[in-house]
């Protein structure tokens, strides 16, 4: 599942970091995406045994441009639904690291039939 996200992700021309992996050495990125599986859970059993998965995860943009901390992460949001995965509201401010830079994060869910 981690994949698809990633795919999609990377689809927007973007770099793509799993969370806690940037290597702030090297200097962050003028814009870019995070994400993080903050949950993955079963769901749907029956005769003892789990039929679906629930993936949470937490999609953020971060960029030294406002305008795009905003524009980009709704175009994440339009990919991501299209590919399936669950995507509500317009996000929330995230804090960044870098003081060039600001951020937006939203929750993204995926269902996977097993």
């Amino acid at each position: 599942m981690e994949d698809e996200l990633v795919s999609i992700l990377e689809g927007l021309n973007y770099p793509v970091f799993k969370q806690g992996t940037m290597n702030q050495e090297e200097g962050y990125p003028d814009s870019y995406f995070t994400f993080k599986n903050m949950n993955t859970i079963g769901d749907s059993f029956y005769d003892n045994e789990e039929h679906k998965t629930v993936w949470l995860f937490i999609v953020a943009f971060y960029s030294n441009n406002p305008e795009l901390v905003n524009t980009e992460l709704l175009k994440a949001k339009s990919k991501l639904k299209e590919k399936g995965f669950i995507v509500s509201g317009k996000g929330y401010d995230v804090e960044s690291d870098e003081p060039t830079q600001t951020g937006r994060g939203i929750a993204v869910k995926k269902i996977e039939i097993l």
